[in-house]
């Protein structure tokens, strides 16, 4: 790249722009050291808890590239449309790319081997290696399996022009053959994506296509008939469509089995749509006028509305994490300097005007104590409070928590009104400790059918707009003060809105494999394009689809945290280290740090080097010749709708249903099945980069799983002397060490496990007899005297007798009715397998500590694949997914039901 001033657009003097074309000579030069051996490439080095601040780009703000809408070609210097010029930066000294990480003061996180790993092997080989090994044989299947796709579509093209045209229209003989060429059809069935209502954007994650493919002619007359999946090619409609003038009221108790006729059609969403409006938070209950705020020393009064937000920053006193961030106590403390001059200021008890300016002088431990003791007073409430409490709030609920969306009656997701209280947000927000003002009915858009009653606001409001937006999915919307975005209140995860938004993610995911060869055969000989746009393009591909980086999208650094995506990578966002690993550090979506240690391909690693080379420093965009628009734009030139989130759904579902393949699960017992799907989707949370740290109870939790199974090892101990008890001879018959002390045991353990045990009895007599009580009381009756507990308690005496007499004696009398030898051992064969169980949660859980399962699971492992897996090898699905999610894949559940054979 030539350095000279030449090469930079005048509207950019503060930045450094990389040269538009690629000479042999800089090309080379990046090249210059080569590794010293071969590395598996890519895959993520690293599988340890981050530690350290992220570095972020301090309190510059984000360069706009938004004027970047075409890829340029020329030299910077012959170009008319440049990209804007960058804000003034601190200068910072330049930082070579190739310096060596020791002399970076920064901590790194601990490599893969040297903590958690994904399998148990006995071999040398470095688990990044193994998982690198796996990605190239599944690559290697998804491009065998994509020409074979394209293949068997190319056989069923060839039928004639008539023959086409019948295939594409139901029985319509009055559709013209411009509409039939007009209508476009996905290859695999999945739905053509529609308009969207201009308000709602369902997921925004910086990687929906910025251009829509042009529109084609939809049909004159007629319907054109319906794309069909692979699903419903392989398990056909059982139901049919109903006849619109059947009476929707009868269909509220009947399944709506959407799945079966999917819609092509976005643009309508329904018909008819009544419900209830949403639900307000309770109005401010003032504190007791013993409780106050103190300011210097001296208790102040406040209004109201300063008082509520003072009692939002003392209940949450022990939430050091935040209380004492100095970011947030700024926030809060402006806002609520804003809100005392606005209501009146405060005042002492003389009624004299208190001057609050300094924050360090303000003493919310009143507040705190009142709101800890009225929680621990709801804690201490009894089961028949709790009760009627509970039933009080179902009660308020019930006309909020259901709507009718063309007649059918469909669960509401969010439709309580959001409390004011303090904003947290994630990471490193910049917002971080603002006010949440109370949102009010005048700020809220209603949105119903044209005939269903309009909800009534609270007295004494009304609502801001009621509209009848059938393209919308929403039924209430305001906007929030924080940062400007919309609330909306939309159906519940398990609605069919929502479930064919789901069904719609995954089978573009699935259309994703017909192309998927194409692209990367593409992008991996454009790694070494001459033109410097086609090399970052390429380069950013590379990285969406190995690494799972989102595509990114500009932010304003003002209004929101700096957060980045590939396409927005600064200079300090990426460290390079020969011969080719490349460290990742940045706030990534939500304000999370991204940290990932990974390798690469040389000639990737090369381009990096590049595009970071000097003059760039601190501040200066990686990829300075793309922007998401013209990533996006490129992406859809493959497929209509494509995006680097595709990329994510497809790899993380693709590569789980290769492992799934590959497991040998016949003659496993029902844990080592499921043990065996969770280590698939633990690499496949690994190869996707779903990370997480460890959390702070993991140890804690594993010691304690540690106990139970040394408790559960004692109890076989006790088992296998009272056979002794029951049969003498067995000692001759098992011989003498059977009936030993397993090696995990020591008798300093086994004395702390009966304290244990000998508590734990206690707790148990002392709980029943306070339920007793309850229960007399409720009844009418006395409650039973202290000294029948004492009565009771003695239980737990002869328990600590009996164990410490068996400590001593090693002898163990027999329990139970009539006990034998059959009956003890059945015994201890059960207790066998409840230790070998729990050791399976052991080794699962020590492997998940590290890897967020939820999220390949929740939003990118096509959940059809754990249906059928359950399915297939009799395993509950109640074993992989929660009621909850249950609900939210019910359309996965059923539509696969009937096909075990069912493939991503």
């Amino acid at each position: 790249m030539s350095s000279s001033d030449d090469d930079m657009p005048l509207a950019r003097t503060n930045g450094h722009l990389s040269a538009s074309k690629v000479s042999k000579t800089a090309d080379n030069a990046m090249g210059s050291d080569s590794p010293n051996q071969p590395v598996p490439a890519p895959v993520s080095v690293r599988n340890g808890p981050v530690n350290g601040s992220p570095r972020v780009n301090g309190n510059a703000k984000r360069k706009s590239r938004s004027s970047i809408t075409e890829v340029s070609y020329k030299d910077a210097s012959d170009s008319d449309d440049g990209p804007l010029a960058k804000r003034p930066r601190k200068v910072v000294e330049d930082d070579s790319d190739d310096e060596v990480l020791s002399r970076k003061p920064k901590k790194l996180p601990p490599p893969a081997n040297e903590t958690a790993t994904v399998e148990d092997s006995d071999d040398d080989l470095p688990l990044n290696a193994k998982l690198a090994q796996k990605r190239k044989i599944i690559e290697k299947n998804a491009e065998k399996e994509a020409k074979a796709i394209r293949a068997n579509d190319s056989k069923q093209k060839k039928p004639t022009a008539k023959k086409a045209i019948k295939e594409e229209f139901d029985d319509d003989d009055d559709a013209p053959l411009s509409a039939a060429r007009g209508k476009k059809r996905l290859s695999n069935g999945a739905a053509t994506k529609g308009k969207t209502n201009g308000v709602k954007k369902e997921e925004s994650d910086s990687d929906a296509p910025i251009r829509k493919k042009v529109k084609t002619a939809p049909p004159a007359k007629g319907k054109a008939k319906a794309a069909t999946s692979a699903a419903t090619k392989k398990a056909p409609a059982k139901k049919a469509k109903k006849e619109e003038s059947e009476d929707p009221e009868n269909e509220d108790d009947e399944e709506y089995r959407w799945w079966e006729t999917p819609k092509d059609d976005d643009s309508i969403k329904w018909t008819s749509l009544e419900h209830n409006g949403v639900l307000f938070p309770p109005p401010y209950e003032p504190l007791p006028k013993n409780v106050r705020l103190l300011y210097d020393g001296a208790p102040v009064n406040l209004h109201p509305e300063a008082e509520e937000v003072a009692g939002f920053f003392g209940s949450m006193l022990h939430q050091k994490h935040h209380v004492d961030n100095p970011t947030f106590q700024q926030n809060f403390f402006k806002d609520f300097s804003d809100i005392i001059k606005r209501t009146g200021g405060a005042t002492d008890r003389q009624g004299n005007k208190v001057n609050i300016k300094d924050f360090s002088k303000l003493d919310f431990q009143q507040i705190f104590d009142y709101y800890t003791s009225k929680s621990e007073a709801r804690k201490a409430r009894s089961s028949d409070e709790k009760k009627a409490e509970k039933a009080e709030k179902d009660k308020m609920e019930a006309p909020f928590m259901y709507c009718k969306w063309d007649g059918r009656k469909e669960k509401v997701g969010n439709f309580r009104v959001e409390p004011p209280s303090l904003f947290r947000g994630r990471g490193a927000h910049p917002k971080t400790g603002k006010v949440k003002k109370r949102v009010l009915p005048e700020q809220i858009t209603i949105n119903i059918g044209k005939d269903a009653k309009v909800p009534q606001p609270p007295d004494g409001h009304k609502w801001k707009a009621i509209q009848h937006d059938n393209k919308a999915t929403w039924l209430a919307m305001w906007q929030e003060n924080i940062n400007g975005a919309y609330k909306y209140v939309m159906l519940a995860a398990n609605s069919a809105i929502k479930g064919q938004s789901d069904w719609k993610k995954f089978e573009k995911a699935r259309e994703l494999k017909q192309h998927i060869d194409k692209i990367r055969k593409d992008y991996t000989r454009e790694l070494k394009s001459e033109v410097m746009a086609d090399r970052q393009r390429a380069t950013a591909v590379y990285l969406i689809d190995k690494f799972a980086l989102r595509a990114g999208n500009e932010k304003d650094a003002e209004n929101e945290a700096e957060t980045v995506g590939c396409c927005s990578l600064k200079y300090e966002h990426i460290t390079l280290r020969e011969p080719q690993t490349v460290i990742f550090d940045f706030l990534g979506k939500d304000s999370i740090r991204f940290y990932d240690e990974v390798t690469v391909d040389r000639q990737v690693f090369k381009n990096l080097r590049m595009f970071k080379k000097s003059p760039k420093k601190d501040g200066d965009d990686v990829f300075d010749r793309l922007t998401t628009t013209q990533l996006n734009k490129h992406l859809g030139s493959y497929m209509q709708g494509l995006s680097a989130k595709v990329f994510r759904t497809y790899n993380a579902s693709y590569t789980m249903s290769n492992l799934l393949k590959s497991l040998k699960v016949e003659n496993r017992t029902l844990q080592e099945k499921v043990k065996l799907y969770n280590d698939c989707n633990r690499e496949v949370a690994i190869l996707c980069n779903h990370k997480r740290t460890v959390g702070a109870n993991h140890e804690s939790q594993m010691e304690k799983l540690a106990d139970r199974i040394k408790g559960m090892v004692y109890q076989k101990w006790r088992q296998k002397h009272m056979l002794l008890d029951v049969d003498p001879k067995q000692k001759k018959k098992k011989g003498a060490a059977y009936f030993e002390y397993d090696e995990e045991l020591d008798e300093a353990w086994i004395q702390d496990h009966i304290a244990f045990l000998v508590e734990e009895q206690r707790t148990k007599i002392a709980k029943k007899f306070e339920k007793d009580n309850e229960k007399r009381q409720a009844d009418g009756e006395k409650p039973f005297p202290d000294k029948e507990l004492k009565e009771r308690l003695k239980a737990a005496d002869d328990l600590d007798k009996k164990l410490k007499k068996e400590f001593k004696t090693k002898k163990v009398e027999a329990e139970g009715k009539s006990p034998s030898v059959d009956k003890i051992e059945a015994n201890i064969k059960k207790i066998e397998e409840r230790i070998e169980t729990l050791r399976l949660q052991a080794a699962d859980r020590d492997g998940n500590k590290e890897v967020a399962l939820g999220t390949s699971k929740i939003n990118y492992i096509d959940p059809r694949l754990t249906v059928v897996f359950a399915k297939k090898f009799d395993v509950p699905i109640e074993k992989f997914f929660s009621k909850t999610l249950r609900e939210k894949f019910n359309w996965a559940i059923k539509s696969v039901e009937n096909d075990n054979k069912w493939e991503f």
